[in-house]
Parts: structure tokens; C-alpha cells; sequence
């Protein structure tokens, strides 16, 4: 059952990384929590995933064979984790209560994966954060977060990216290119239209949960979609 007032957001990894591309950007963390804090003020239930590639991608990692896809993947999902605890601890410096839990276990740092335990967390104003993807190799954290935003019952989830939408073609290159508001799943898969992977669209689809798409270094604008502002730029995939 779906909650309206709950939401799951995905950052990318990339997204916290230093200007040199790796690792993690104190200050985008803050800015971060700070969008978050704006959320949990105006009674937003919010869960969190997080991306591992300022760290490293199983893909990448690897590609010339000499590490298995299986293990590149894990690897990805311990980077996950490092993103996580950093979130928690800006959240916490913000006055936010937090929690990590992870699809693997690792008591020491974080709490294990259990979804009724996550629920009570979110009811108790505590922000949830997904880490180590689904626990599984061969799946993308957007998949993770699907997945988690379905079952925590999340009214949506938001990929919160360096762009303001989805458009017709990069707006980066083309000065027409036009940003297209609203999609349905079926043309995002066969458009071939890389707001997340097909897994993630296709899970998407089955739960109806919609997908929205949106420009996270807009101060104020995680709220302001989540209000229907009309002045909000994003792109919703249902």
C-alpha cells in the first residue's frame, strides 16, 4: 500500500564525488541534507539510495577480465555502503535522525535489510538509507531503488540527477532539444530512453510507480516537485 507523503530519491554516486570526479565532496553532502531537512520539515517520509560510482562500478572494474562481474559488483556494493554511513553523518550533523541498512550484512556499521523495521523508521521520522544495492550481482542501484521504494510503499521515486529532465536529445549538444514532461514506461523502454535501466523501468511498471526526474542542484527543487509547483522543471516516466 502506497503511502502519499513517503518518497525514495537515488543519487548517483558521481553526484557526491570532489571535482576531481572521486570520492566524496563534503560539501555536496551538506547541500544535500539540507534538501532533505526541507523535506522532513514539511512531514516527508524519506528513504535514500546511493550510487557507488565515485568509487568504483562492477562494470568498469571488470571489463579487461582479470576481476569477475560477479566480484566487480560487490565491490560496487561496498562503495554503496561508504556512501551511506557519509550520508547518515551529514544528515545527523543537520539534527536529522538516520539509518543505514544494508543488503548485506555488516553489523558493525550498519543495520541488515528489513523492510517492516525500515517502515517503522520512516513512521518514526527517521530517514531510511538502501545500501549494497539489492545484495545481488548483475543489478544496478536504480533497480535497488525501485525495488526498496515498491516495498517500503514510497508514493514515487525520484532520480535526482545533473539535468532537469528527460529530453528528445541532449539538450548539452542541441539548442531545440526539448524537454519531454511526461512518458509513459512502454516509451521509455522502446525509445530506449536511458533515465534508468530497463530492469529498473520494467519493475517500475509492474508497481506503478512513477519515476521522476529532476535537477538535484536546484536548491529547493526536491520539494517543490514533491508540491506540484508549476515553476518546477522535471520529467515524470508512469
Amino acid at each position: 500500500m502506497k503511502v502519499d507523503n513517503r518518497v525514495l530519491i537515488k543519487f548517483s554516486g558521481e553526484a557526491l564525488a570532489n571535482e576531481d570526479g572521486f570520492g566524496i565532496d563534503t560539501q555536496v553532502l551538506k547541500y544535500l541534507a539540507d534538501e532533505i531537512k526541507l523535506l522532513r520539515e514539511h512531514n516527508y517520509q524519506v528513504a535514500i539510495v546511493l550510487g557507488g560510482g565515485n568509487f568504483i562500478r562492477g562494470v568498469s572494474a571488470a571489463k579487461d577480465g582479470v576481476i569477475r562481474r560477479t566480484s566487480g559488483d560487490y565491490m560496487g556494493m561496498l562503495a554503496t555502503v561508504i556512501n551511506a554511513v557519509a550520508m547518515q553523518e551529514a544528515l545527523e550533523y543537520d539534527g536529522i535522525s538516520a539509518r543505514v541498512q544494508t543488503a548485506i550484512k555488516m553489523e558493525q556499521i550498519a543495520e541488515s535489510f528489513v523492510v517492516r523495521k525500515a517502515i517503522r523508521h520512516l513512521e518514526k521520522d527517521r530517514v531510511v538509507i538502501f545500501a549494497a544495492g539489492t545484495g545481488n550481482p548483475f543489478f544496478t542501484t536504480d533497480t535497488a531503488g525501485v525495488l526498496r521504494a515498491s516495498e517500503i510503499g514510497a508514493s514515487c521515486i525520484i532520480k535526482a540527477t545533473k539535468v532537469d529532465g528527460i529530453y528528445d536529445k541532449d539538450p548539452n549538444k542541441y539548442d531545440d532539444a526539448k524537454l519531454l514532461t511526461n512518458i509513459s514506461y512502454d516509451r521509455a523502454l522502446e525509445d530506449n530512453i536511458k533515465v534508468m535501466d530497463d530492469t529498473a523501468i520494467a519493475l517500475a511498471k509492474d508497481n506503478n510507480l512513477p519515476i521522476i526526474v529532476c535537477d538535484m542542484f536546484k536548491k529547493g527543487n526536491l520539494l517543490k516537485i514533491l508540491q506540484k509547483d508549476p515553476q518546477a522543471k522535471y520529467s515524470i516516466v508512469n
